[in-house]
């Protein structure tokens, strides 16, 4: 084989691999648990899109939601279970330790966003956006702004 042809099928490999992650779904082609679980975390929300990827070998649901004025992403397994949800905070509404956490990790860079992660009912980290030199990147503090010995 040539060299072409081994960049070409590794290539269309890592391609499938990341679109077989995650893909756009329509609100029909939810599992029953799913819907019914999207059906009452959703209430009062505008619902942007579906998603479903694979995650550890398991399936997750995802959807994209907007609550008053703010996104509010609900990931939820095949039994209906809410696994996590990533909801946009404003900066200003964050303990000083988490304030000082993300702009800590951030450095030089703009905080463009953030979003508390919460699982089991729990907040179990803060993620921010952040944009410097140009390039844009994710950082994690726990939610008593230290960082974390691994990301959610």
């Amino acid at each position: 084989m040539t060299i072409f042809k081994l960049t070409l099928i590794a290539t269309l490999t890592i391609v499938s691999f990341a679109q077989e992650k995650e893909k756009k779904i329509q609100r029909a082609d939810l599992p029953p648990a799913v819907e019914k679980t999207v059906a009452a975390q959703t209430l009062g929300a505008t619902i942007k899109g579906f998603s479903q990827e694979k995650e550890n070998g398991q399936i997750l649901y995802e959807a994209e939601t907007t609550v008053n004025g703010h996104s509010k992403d609900i990931m939820i397994d095949a039994n209906g279970a809410v696994v996590e949800v990533e909801e946009q905070v404003a900066l200003d509404s964050l303990p000083a330790t988490v304030k000082d956490g993300l702009q800590a990790k951030a450095g030089a860079g703009k905080i463009l966003k953030i979003e508390s992660l919460t699982k089991n009912g729990k907040v179990v980290a803060y993620e921010a956006k952040v944009e410097a030199a140009g390039k844009k990147k994710e950082i994690q503090v726990g939610p008593d702004g230290k960082p974390l010995d691994h990301e959610e």
